[in-house]
């Protein structure tokens, strides 16, 4: 059983080397994979409109489409960038959406995954930005408010989301935050934590066989987790 873990592409443009190098990966996907897992903030920007109005992603939507067909099952973890995924991932790609963090079994063995955004507890502005956009009144908003209005909202709150995150950085340890996040869960009878948001790509194998796996992302390190037989891997695309 092999099952592939991405986050933090923060795609835009199908010009882009990241949206470039992650369609290349994902064609390599077919008939290779059992599962997808999509840990959230896999767009800049994503809300579910129907029909989908943001035609910059249509060449993604089409080849998650063409993993679908091929036998691939996604499940795909809503992150502070794309949120309410809507019918084109509920109905056109059947993936499961997950609105938060869930317990996954894989092979007998409990896995925890989230985006990680919340993860830091102590982050209250960031925790009440966070229930806003995925509350229902965001959802219903889809029904009313015109996407062209919609993605101007989002590129500046893109833009703040970029210097806040410069901030934060200097401002707390993510990686210690992140690690006592994890070990709560082993002792809830976790065996392994696999997370984003962060975009530090490092795994923890600890004595009692238990696993902490932070993707990285997509923008600069194009790191991605790995499940095969058992196995929970960190691996950069492009390298052997």
């Amino acid at each position: 059983m092999r099952a592939i873990f991405i986050a933090d592409a923060h795609l835009r443009q199908p010009g882009d080397r990241n949206y470039r190098l992650l369609m290349e990966f994902l064609a390599g996907l077919r008939g290779n994979v059992d599962t997808l897992y999509i840990l959230g903030d896999l767009f800049e920007f994503w809300i579910g409109y129907d029909p989908v109005p943001f035609t910059h992603y249509l060449p993604l939507l089409d080849r998650l489409r063409e993993l679908v067909d091929s036998g691939v099952r996604i499940e795909y973890f809503e992150g502070n960038h794309d949120f309410h995924m809507g019918p084109f991932f509920t109905e056109t790609l059947r993936a499961t959406v997950h609105p938060g963090p869930a317990v996954i079994d894989i092979q007998g063995e409990r896995l925890y995954l989230c985006h990680g955004d919340e993860v830091n507890r102590k982050d209250y502005p960031y925790r009440l930005l966070r229930f806003i956009l995925h509350s229902s009144l965001t959802r219903a908003a889809t029904r009313i408010v015109p996407p062209a209005v919609t993605c101007r909202i989002a590129v500046g709150m893109s833009r703040e989301s970029r210097k806040n995150h410069g901030r934060r950085r200097h401002r707390w340890d993510y990686a210690a935050i992140l690690r006592a996040f994890a070990a709560e869960r082993f002792r809830e009878g976790c065996r392994a934590v696999v997370a984003g948001h962060f975009h530090q790509p490092f795994i923890d194998r600890n004595d009692d066989g238990t696993v902490l796996l932070s993707l990285g992302d997509w923008l600069t390190h194009y790191t991605y987790g790995e499940w095969s037989d058992g196995t929970l891997s960190l691996k950069t695309y492009g390298t052997p």
